[in-house]
């Protein structure tokens, strides 16, 4: 079973509370599946479920609610998971590291802190990006100040410069992001512009307001060039929470992205999606991805123009994670082969 070292300090057992599938089918069983699994520190309830289902998300349906026990939903190390059978169907329940009594889970939610419980999923692989990037429409990117010139004539600038910026005429915001303006992302389908990508550079204190504005580089992860943009920095709260599930309606797009510069996707990968939440995506929905079938020469056929598309294959499992009006991102959290930018992506 894989392990992340990453810890969660947000709500935990997403693949808890309400479980609605597209279509009901029985909750089928990993063919390898053991009958009890120990938890050790660096597990992931994905992982945990997927060594007993064959569909992780699906991991609510095994368990039963037992309201007189206090807390059984969240999982720690040293717990052991049991798998047993009730009327003929699976069902899960758990022992407790430190008790000699066997409780069955149940998907409440717990509000005390949970440093040591054992997160839904890889969290520090989706948290740079939870906040950043940005997907902005055009208008709100052709509208947004933008930095115009630095102080003593330099041509670039890096943390502790200050920057001269087209225009912020109020106080409203004391901190804003640099963003790179970037490629568009288009539906895979039609072509259509669905928004552009934003990258973070830097963060920048205001000085003064005016036009131009003076501001002081704070914190920069590139350096920052005349034409960049500027976006206030709004301190909501990150979603860090996730509850995994499949949508309640059929939803099919593609992927048209991916992050950090590689050509083949594979597990933890952070992809885009040319569907969001207009689409009705949510943050927590699981969708399959399906590999395009190559389209052929058949050598076969008398005909040498003769061509034939073949399937597409299924390729592994993603979550997403944050939703925009018409693009969403979206983890990896299995591949079974290779994937790649266009493979397509539906409702379970």
């Amino acid at each position: 079973m894989p392990h992340s070292s990453l810890k969660l300090t947000g709500l935990l057992l997403g693949l808890l509370l309400s479980c609605t599938t597209f279509a009901a089918e029985p909750v089928a069983l990993n063919p390898t599946h053991p009958d009890r699994y120990t938890v050790v520190k660096g597990d992931t309830l994905w992982d945990i479920a997927g060594a007993f289902l064959r569909d992780p998300w699906q991991w609510p349906e095994v368990w039963h609610v037992n309201p007189q026990i206090e807390n059984p939903h969240l999982i720690y190390p040293g717990d052991t998971i049991i798998l047993t059978y009730l009327n003929g169907k699976p069902s899960l329940s758990i022992q407790r590291g430190t008790q000699s009594n066997t409780v069955k889970l149940s998907p409440h939610i717990r509000s005390t802190p949970l440093d040591t419980a054992i997160p839904v999923i890889p969290m520090g692989d989706i948290m740079p990006f939870l906040s950043r990037p940005y997907v902005m429409d055009k208008k709100d990117m052709d509208t947004a100040p933008y930095i115009v010139s630095f102080r003593e004539e330099r041509i670039a600038g890096t943390t502790h410069d200050k920057i001269y910026v087209r225009s912020i005429e109020t106080k409203e915001h004391n901190r804003y992001d640099i963003i790179r303006p970037g490629k568009p992302y288009k539906d895979a389908d039609t072509g259509e512009i669905l928004g552009y990508e934003a990258m973070y550079i830097g963060t920048a204190e205001l000085e003064r307001t005016g036009d131009p504005a003076s501001l002081i580089l704070i914190n920069s992860k590139m350096e920052s060039i005349a034409g960049y943009r500027l976006l206030p920095v709004i301190y909501d709260k990150e979603q860090k929470d996730f509850y995994p599930k499949s949508p309640d309606r059929l939803i099919t797009g593609n992927i048209i992205a991916v992050f950090n510069g590689v050509s083949q996707i594979g597990q933890h990968n952070i992809v885009v999606l040319d569907r969001g939440a207009d689409s009705g995506l949510a943050p927590g929905h699981v969708l399959t991805v399906e590999k395009r079938g190559a389209t052929i020469f058949d050598r076969i056929s008398p005909d040498p123009h003769d061509k034939i598309k073949l399937p597409d294959e299924k390729a592994g499992v993603l979550m997403v994670f944050r939703t925009f009006p018409h693009v969403s991102f979206g983890i990896i959290m299995s591949a079974t082969t290779v994937i790649h930018v266009l493979d397509r992506v539906h409702t379970p």
